[in-house]
């Protein structure tokens, strides 16, 4: 997908945690259950990770009763505490997100950073409405409020 036919969305919150906690709630695989909204209900499938930057994930995520099914490979980010996951299999023409963790004043900066295409016709149609937009904003809404309240625990 030639990269002007993709858009790129980022969150970005801060969190009075350090970098290894930050790190290491991502790396739980109980993470990406706790991160998606409901309605929708993610299924782990596989976790191949050897680490955040290295290996794959698969997993279905349940729209009611439409499942998706996904697989990424977790790979280096665009700094040496961060990570990113790019759709190898899924719904999407093109979805990089990458996690980039900073040191802030006070504890630690998440930016989530998506970078992504829709494929053509009724499945770019069905994943606008859902991976896109306000959609998109309230996901990552979501998941920075989720994360900043298990990060507390």
């Amino acid at each position: 997908m030639p990269p002007s036919q993709r858009s790129v969305y980022a969150k970005t919150s801060r969190f009075a945690v350090s970098l290894g906690a930050l790190g290491g709630f991502h790396a739980d695989p109980r993470a990406l259950a706790t991160l998606t909204p409901p309605p929708i209900f993610a299924q782990l499938l596989r976790d191949e990770r050897r680490s955040l930057t290295e290996g794959e994930v698969e997993f279905r995520l349940w729209l009611g009763p439409l499942p998706l099914t996904w697989l990424a490979r977790h790979e280096p980010g665009p700094n040496p505490d961060s990570f990113a996951d790019l759709q190898v299999r899924g719904p999407l023409a093109y979805w990089r997100h990458e996690h980039i963790f900073r040191e802030a004043p006070g504890g630690v900066e998440l930016t989530d950073r998506v970078t992504l295409a829709h494929k053509p016709g009724l499945r770019g149609i069905f994943t606008r409405l859902v991976f896109d937009g306000l959609p998109l904003r309230i996901l990552f809404a979501y998941r920075h409020w989720r994360t900043g309240r298990a990060l507390r625990k």
